[in-house]
């Protein structure tokens, strides 16, 4: 495998017990079990379309709490307002927490939204990757991820899948299913940039020991690539490899993928504006992967049509008011990475093409806990986009004054998802894939549409 996070061995879990290791890898399929060779087979026989246009989708796992970040209320009862102060935006009206002043220099950028009201309330990206709840009915092979549908009606472009997965583990419930391609089929399951198990050997292409850091170092990445060519030709592995092995190969050694996690062909200015990851374990044993961010930009712009990643880790309702203390070690962080992000799609001129989405499973509670902690709160969570030609620079929805009914505007992950389709270029009353016994099923449910105000 092509490690590109490097060996970190300790391991936290979020509140309800599931365990997370963070080990990004590139060779095999995260979720499905598909060989990266086995997936070029399975994809031969897609259609290839031509469209530029293209999803970030980031996942906040953990509950990122909505009334500290986007929904402050600043004249609520101090057990509600919590420390953190408002601070106006470059929009008229648009007040985000102060911890965000890049963001709040281009809010005209993005749009939020704070009245998703539908959440199962449950530490698992299930509703974030495909829309829809598991209490619901799901046919034959479960729902597909939002990429899955994407791959399967657009295609992939040459020499890049259409569908990507920078996400790091978090157990199975918050990957796994949530991240594949249902009755769709394991062809359109992300080729996976990441192992579930460190300890895993891989089945297919092996390219071990390339730390993040020395992707910028373009004759380490050469090195390991020549000795993979080396052994495989002592061991007779070349001489035996189909088409779509070496089509494999020639992707991690030269294609879309391996060029755009090569950091060192992009200009150092940008990469120092995204900030340096921070790959060591924390008490909550998330690292923060801001370049993730950049990698993601760049695999778009190689061709992808979906990356999805996951950021950090937002699960803190315990002692010592670990919302709070959290919140400032997180916050300028993310403020660094998604700054840099959105400013990097306006300085390429995609924006109008490349849209983004960050948010996670639910919020937190108004009431702030007898450890000055917030905990879950599935009444209501938030959503931020930018790009895709959407009007942003504006407030989706409202909250009431302690942020824990909506009162205006109800939002569904699936208006979120169609809004992201229809950006796609993707017509959601023709769109539709059969499952596994025939039967079609469209994106969405009926009766959702694409969010009115921002398309």
């Amino acid at each position: 495998m092509l490690d590109i996070l490097g060996r970190l061995d300790l391991a936290s879990t979020h509140c309800d017990g599931i365990s997370r290791r963070s080990f990004l890898k590139i060779g095999g399929m995260a979720a499905g079990g598909l060989s990266l060779a086995q997936l070029f087979a399975l994809e031969a026989r897609a259609k290839t379309g031509s469209s530029h246009k293209a999803v970030i989708n980031i996942y906040l796992p953990g509950g990122p709490p909505h009334l500290d970040m986007f929904d402050l209320k600043p004249e609520a009862p101090a057990e509600v307002r919590g420390e953190f102060k408002p601070i106006k935006t470059n929009v008229p009206g648009m007040e985000i927490c102060e911890l965000f002043p890049q963001l709040a220099k281009m809010a005209d950028k993005f749009a939020i939204i704070r009245s998703i009201v539908d959440s199962e309330g449950d530490h698992d990206c299930f509703q974030c990757m495909t829309g829809r709840t598991r209490r619901g009915v799901a046919p034959p092979g479960g729902w597909p991820a939002f990429g899955a549908w994407v791959s399967k009606l657009q295609g992939s472009r040459p020499g890049i899948p259409a569908h990507l997965s920078l996400m790091y583990p978090t157990g199975n419930r918050t990957w796994g299913e949530a991240g594949n391609g249902g009755f769709i089929g394991p062809a359109h399951t992300p080729m996976g940039l990441v192992a579930k198990d460190p300890n895993a050997k891989a089945a297919n292409l092996t390219l071990e020991g390339i730390p993040l850091e020395r992707l910028r170092d373009r004759e380490a990445l050469r090195a390991s690539i020549d000795h993979f060519h080396r052994e495989a030709d002592n061991t007779g592995v070349m001489e035996g490899m189909d088409t779509f092995h070496q089509q494999a190969l020639d992707l991690l050694a030269g294609g879309g993928v391996a060029k755009a996690l090569d950091l060192s062909q992009e200009d150092p200015r940008i990469v120092e504006r995204y900030g340096p990851d921070d790959t060591k374990y924390r008490r909550d044993g998330a690292p923060r992967m801001v370049r993730s961010f950049l990698l993601a930009r760049r695999l778009v712009e190689a061709g992808a049509r979906v990356v999805s990643l996951n950021y950090s880790r937002w699960d803190w309702h315990g002692g010592d008011g670990m919302n709070f203390v959290e919140s400032r070690a997180e916050f300028p962080y993310l403020d660094m990475g998604l700054s840099a992000l959105l400013t990097d799609l306006h300085e390429r001129g995609m924006d109008k093409d490349v849209s983004v989405v960050v948010w996670g499973e639910f919020g937190r509670t108004p009431k702030i806990n007898n450890m000055n902690s917030r905990d879950h709160w599935p009444k209501v969570t938030f959503a931020l986009l930018a790009g895709g030609g959407m009007r942003t620079g504006q407030v989706v929805g409202s909250t009431d004054r302690l942020g824990a009914e909506v009162i205006e505007r109800p939002v569904k992950f699936q208006e979120v998802f169609a809004t992201l389709y229809h950006n796609l270029g993707i017509n959601l009353q023709e769109a539709k894939v059969q499952d596994t016994q025939g039967r079609p099923h469209y994106l969405v449910d009926p009766g959702i549409e694409p969010i009115k105000e921002l398309v």
